[in-house]
């Protein structure tokens, strides 16, 4: 096993002539795909790997500067497929990981042939013009909680950002994955994903994306879905799903799982 491979925890599973690259969000790891690979494995080569700064990798490898923007994280994407001489992929990326992926698109294009977007924002913060769900103060907040003592905010974030029944399977799961991360690294993360700004890149993104949302997201507006639709530089679907919390795949699999599959098995018509 490589370097990149071994540093971020990279899992080769099934086979296939296509390549699906799974790519988890914030606060979670490679775990949060565990409803969505059973159904890939047998007709695709299926890769799993951990972000930087995810509970399960090592603290240490963590560069507060590397990692400041989400370029940081689009580089690792690449040396992981580099790495692994996977030529073309369908990459899923949920929430953060969506826009990681089409910021490794722009610089190689060559290497995704479309990109799934679950949860995905360009922009968290509101402006005149845009609305991305959050103010300022309501930032200032959320960071200064996870500070003041990281455990408590876990608890209360996870039912908030999950949604449904605060004793779910799902809500305990997104706990656990999320109190793994060191105090520090999360909320360096957290600031990072929540204070970008990728909208000026979208026009850039030429890979067909395939947007997929919940209807009620804490995190992400519908509104931004159709945003990210009308902005990127490619081909373009939206996919608005009667789910509820940012965690879909986690939350819901009985509704987003055959969503995904469709979306990763179909191209958009012309």
């Amino acid at each position: 096993m490589g370097v990149v491979e071994a540093a971020h925890n990279v899992k080769i599973l099934g086979s296939g002539d296509r390549t699906i690259v799974l790519a988890h969000g914030f606060g979670t790891d490679q775990s949060s795909w565990k409803h969505l690979v059973p159904h890939l494995v047998d007709d695709y080569k299926v890769v799993l790997y951990d972000n930087m700064g995810a509970g399960t990798t090592n603290p240490e490898y963590f560069d507060f500067g590397r990692y400041a923007t989400l370029e940081g994280y689009a580089y690792d994407v690449i040396s992981i497929l580099e790495e692994l001489k996977i030529s073309s992929c369908v990459f899923v990326g949920h929430s953060v990981s969506a826009m990681i992926g089409a910021v490794a698109s722009i610089t190689r294009p060559d290497l995704f042939s479309k990109i799934v977007m679950i949860s995905a924002s360009p922009r968290y913060l509101n402006t005149k013009d845009y609305f991305g769900g959050f103010e300022q103060e309501d930032l200032d907040q959320l960071f200064e909680a996870m500070q003041s003592n990281y455990k408590a905010w876990c608890s209360g974030f996870a039912p908030l950002a999950v949604g449904g029944d605060m004793d779910s399977v799902a809500v305990q799961e997104f706990s656990r994955t999320l109190f793994n991360m060191r105090p520090d690294i999360a909320l360096s993360v957290a600031q990072t994903i929540f204070q970008c700004d990728m909208r000026h890149l979208l026009c850039h993104v030429v890979v067909p994306c395939h947007i997929i949302q919940s209807m009620k997201d804490l995190a992400v507006p519908v509104v931004v879905a159709e945003y990210l639709h009308q902005n990127l530089g490619g081909e373009s679907i939206v996919e608005v799903m009667s789910t509820d919390g940012h965690l879909p795949q986690l939350s819901s699999p009985d509704i987003v799982i055959p969503v995904l599959l469709r979306h990763i098995r179909c191209d958009i018509a012309a």
